[in-house]
């Protein structure tokens, strides 16, 4: 049994691409699918599949690679609010990442989305994790 799903799926991307594997996969949930969606929107991995096994389901993806360097697309994948202690953020307060290079995801009231759709939608929330 896993504890943090959130922690656990990034962990799981973060080894992936230590290891230099293209293909990464982790067990399904409907915050892991949407932050899924995020990542291939502004494009940190290549592509993702959703599988369903008659149980909770798969979610495979395919990781992004430099072709040239290949160093990850991925830098940097940082867990913020975590069980133990939990992160919230008003929209004024959500950071910037990597002075906006980066995204932070939050989940609100409105779903998951990344920390620019927060603030232009003028909704705060739990700050998931951060990524560059």
């Amino acid at each position: 049994m896993v504890t943090d799903p959130i922690a656990d799926f990034l962990t799981r991307i973060r080894n992936a691409q230590m290891a230099r594997h293209r293909i990464v996969e982790i067990p399904a949930s409907n915050v892991k699918k949407r932050l899924t969606e995020i990542l291939y929107d502004k494009g940190y991995i290549l592509k993702y599949k959703f599988e369903d096994d008659n149980k909770q389901g798969i979610i495979k993806i395919a990781l992004k690679y430099d072709p040239q360097t290949k160093e990850p697309a991925i830098k940097s994948l940082e867990r913020i609010s975590r069980p133990g202690l939990r992160q919230y953020a008003k929209p004024s307060e959500i950071r910037r990442v990597q002075n906006g290079l980066g995204i932070a995801i939050v989940s609100t009231s409105k779903g998951v989305m990344t920390d620019k759709e927060a603030r232009t939608q003028n909704v705060g929330g739990e700050v998931m994790c951060n990524i560059f």
